[in-house]
Protein backbone atom coordinates (compact mmCIF):
# COMPACT_ATOMS: atom_id res chain seq x y z
CA UNK A 1 0.00 0.00 0.00
CA UNK A 2 1.08 3.66 -1.18
CA UNK A 3 1.84 6.63 1.38
CA UNK A 4 -0.09 9.25 0.85
CA UNK A 5 3.38 11.33 0.40
CA UNK A 6 4.10 9.01 -1.93
CA UNK A 7 0.97 9.22 -3.99
CA UNK A 8 1.48 13.07 -3.99
CA UNK A 9 4.65 12.43 -5.71
CA UNK A 10 3.32 10.30 -8.35
CA UNK A 11 0.28 12.39 -8.37
CA UNK A 12 3.05 15.94 -9.40
CA UNK A 13 5.12 13.64 -11.71
CA UNK A 14 1.80 12.53 -13.55
CA UNK A 15 0.15 16.46 -13.74
CA UNK A 16 3.86 17.70 -14.92
CA UNK A 17 4.14 19.68 -18.62
CA UNK A 18 5.76 16.41 -19.76
CA UNK A 19 3.88 13.13 -17.99
CA UNK A 20 7.42 11.33 -18.58
CA UNK A 21 9.28 13.84 -16.63
CA UNK A 22 10.50 12.27 -13.15
CA UNK A 23 10.76 14.32 -9.56
CA UNK A 24 14.35 15.27 -10.30
CA UNK A 25 13.75 16.24 -13.47
CA UNK A 26 10.72 18.21 -12.05
CA UNK A 27 12.81 20.45 -9.66
CA UNK A 28 15.86 20.78 -11.49
CA UNK A 29 13.50 22.29 -14.44
CA UNK A 30 11.57 24.48 -11.85
CA UNK A 31 14.88 25.64 -10.19
CA UNK A 32 16.26 26.46 -13.69
CA UNK A 33 13.48 28.77 -14.48
CA UNK A 34 13.75 30.31 -11.00
CA UNK A 35 17.25 31.20 -11.96
CA UNK A 36 16.70 32.17 -15.34
CA UNK A 37 14.21 34.40 -13.87
CA UNK A 38 16.83 36.38 -11.40
CA UNK A 39 19.05 36.68 -14.09
CA UNK A 40 16.71 38.22 -16.41
CA UNK A 41 15.72 40.72 -13.61
CA UNK A 42 19.71 41.26 -12.71
CA UNK A 43 20.07 42.37 -16.28
CA UNK A 44 16.69 44.75 -16.36
CA UNK A 45 18.05 46.27 -13.66
CA UNK A 46 21.22 46.91 -14.55
CA UNK A 47 19.79 48.52 -17.59
CA UNK A 48 17.83 50.72 -15.06
CA UNK A 49 20.92 51.10 -12.70
CA UNK A 50 23.31 52.05 -15.53
CA UNK A 51 21.13 54.88 -17.31
CA UNK A 52 21.34 56.22 -13.55
CA UNK A 53 25.07 56.06 -13.46
CA UNK A 54 25.12 57.68 -16.91
CA UNK A 55 23.04 60.47 -15.93
CA UNK A 56 25.12 60.93 -12.46
CA UNK A 57 28.17 60.87 -14.48
CA UNK A 58 26.84 63.59 -17.00
CA UNK A 59 25.48 65.63 -14.47
CA UNK A 60 28.08 65.74 -11.93
CA UNK A 61 31.17 65.27 -14.38
CA UNK A 62 33.12 63.64 -11.84
CA UNK A 63 36.05 61.15 -13.39
CA UNK A 64 36.02 58.37 -11.83
CA UNK A 65 38.42 55.45 -12.11
CA UNK A 66 35.83 52.70 -13.82
CA UNK A 67 32.78 54.51 -15.44
CA UNK A 68 29.84 55.13 -13.05
CA UNK A 69 27.28 53.31 -15.71
CA UNK A 70 29.52 49.95 -15.09
CA UNK A 71 29.44 50.33 -11.65
CA UNK A 72 26.01 51.03 -11.40
CA UNK A 73 24.97 48.31 -14.08
CA UNK A 74 27.17 45.95 -11.70
CA UNK A 75 25.23 46.90 -8.77
CA UNK A 76 21.56 46.65 -10.34
CA UNK A 77 22.33 43.06 -11.63
CA UNK A 78 23.38 42.25 -7.94
CA UNK A 79 20.34 43.97 -6.33
CA UNK A 80 17.99 42.41 -9.17
CA UNK A 81 19.47 38.71 -8.32
CA UNK A 82 19.27 39.62 -4.28
CA UNK A 83 15.31 40.58 -4.93
CA UNK A 84 14.86 38.22 -7.05
CA UNK A 85 15.96 35.62 -4.23
CA UNK A 86 13.87 37.21 -1.34
CA UNK A 87 10.82 37.13 -4.12
CA UNK A 88 11.01 33.50 -4.71
CA UNK A 89 11.90 32.43 -1.01
CA UNK A 90 8.74 34.29 0.28
CA UNK A 91 6.52 34.96 -2.38
CA UNK A 92 7.38 31.93 -4.44
CA UNK A 93 3.93 30.47 -5.00
CA UNK A 94 1.79 33.57 -5.59
CA UNK A 95 0.81 35.26 -9.16
CA UNK A 96 1.88 38.92 -10.06
CA UNK A 97 -1.67 40.18 -9.22
CA UNK A 98 -2.08 39.06 -5.86
CA UNK A 99 1.00 40.93 -4.90
CA UNK A 100 0.34 44.47 -3.73
CA UNK A 101 2.71 47.27 -5.29
CA UNK A 102 4.04 48.21 -1.28
CA UNK A 103 4.72 44.36 -0.56
CA UNK A 104 7.24 44.51 -3.91
CA UNK A 105 8.39 47.55 -3.12
CA UNK A 106 9.36 46.52 0.85
CA UNK A 107 11.15 43.36 -0.76
CA UNK A 108 13.67 45.52 -2.91
CA UNK A 109 14.35 47.96 -0.06
CA UNK A 110 14.99 45.25 1.98
CA UNK A 111 17.54 44.01 -1.05
CA UNK A 112 19.02 47.04 -1.56
CA UNK A 113 19.89 47.03 2.72
CA UNK A 114 21.47 43.93 1.80
CA UNK A 115 23.18 45.07 -1.32
CA UNK A 116 24.42 48.03 0.62
CA UNK A 117 25.55 45.98 3.83
CA UNK A 118 27.87 43.70 1.25
CA UNK A 119 29.27 46.93 -0.69
CA UNK A 120 30.15 48.42 2.79
CA UNK A 121 31.80 45.64 3.95
CA UNK A 122 33.57 44.60 0.27
CA UNK A 123 34.41 48.28 0.17
CA UNK A 124 35.76 48.61 3.77
CA UNK A 125 33.70 52.32 4.58
CA UNK A 126 32.91 53.59 7.09
CA UNK A 127 29.38 54.37 9.18
CA UNK A 128 28.91 57.86 7.70
CA UNK A 129 29.27 55.84 3.66
CA UNK A 130 26.95 53.48 5.07
CA UNK A 131 24.27 56.07 6.41
CA UNK A 132 24.26 57.30 2.79
CA UNK A 133 24.64 54.95 1.26
CA UNK A 134 22.26 52.55 2.31
CA UNK A 135 19.00 54.74 1.85
CA UNK A 136 19.78 55.26 -1.54
CA UNK A 137 20.40 51.96 -2.34
CA UNK A 138 17.07 50.66 -0.68
CA UNK A 139 15.44 53.40 -2.38
CA UNK A 140 16.38 52.62 -5.93
CA UNK A 141 15.76 48.83 -5.32
CA UNK A 142 12.34 49.92 -4.44
CA UNK A 143 12.13 52.12 -7.39
CA UNK A 144 13.16 48.71 -9.58
CA UNK A 145 11.11 46.36 -7.95
CA UNK A 146 7.87 48.73 -8.21
CA UNK A 147 8.50 49.26 -11.48
CA UNK A 148 9.19 45.55 -12.68
CA UNK A 149 5.85 44.67 -10.99
CA UNK A 150 4.26 47.26 -13.08
CA UNK A 151 5.63 46.18 -16.38
CA UNK A 152 5.23 42.52 -15.38
CA UNK A 153 1.22 43.02 -14.67
CA UNK A 154 1.21 45.45 -17.90
CA UNK A 155 2.43 42.26 -19.91
CA UNK A 156 -0.04 40.00 -18.17
CA UNK A 157 -2.87 42.23 -19.51
CA UNK A 158 -1.65 42.82 -22.90
CA UNK A 159 -1.25 38.91 -23.02
CA UNK A 160 -4.65 38.66 -22.38
CA UNK A 161 -5.93 40.99 -24.06
CA UNK A 162 -4.04 39.88 -27.43
CA UNK A 163 -0.90 41.18 -28.55
CA UNK A 164 -2.40 44.26 -29.91
CA UNK A 165 -4.13 44.69 -26.77
CA UNK A 166 -7.29 44.85 -28.83
CA UNK A 167 -10.25 42.30 -28.10
CA UNK A 168 -12.07 42.89 -31.50
CA UNK A 169 -9.96 39.76 -32.97
CA UNK A 170 -10.93 37.52 -30.20
CA UNK A 171 -14.98 37.84 -31.46
CA UNK A 172 -16.65 34.51 -32.84
CA UNK A 173 -17.45 34.44 -36.31
CA UNK A 174 -20.49 34.16 -38.41
CA UNK A 175 -19.57 30.65 -38.83
CA UNK A 176 -18.66 29.77 -35.37
CA UNK A 177 -21.89 31.66 -33.95
CA UNK A 178 -23.98 29.23 -35.89
CA UNK A 179 -22.34 26.12 -34.98
CA UNK A 180 -23.28 26.84 -31.16
CA UNK A 181 -26.86 27.76 -32.12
Amino acid sequence: MASAASRRVEAMVRDAHQPNASLPEMIMRKWLRRIRGAIGMGFTWAVAWSAAGFVLAVVTRFQADAPFPLIFGVLGFTAGVIFSGFLALTEGRRRFDQMSLRRFAVWGATGGLLLSAIFAKAASLDWGDVLAIAPTFALASALCASGSLAVARRAARRSIAGVGGDTVEAELTDSEKRKLL
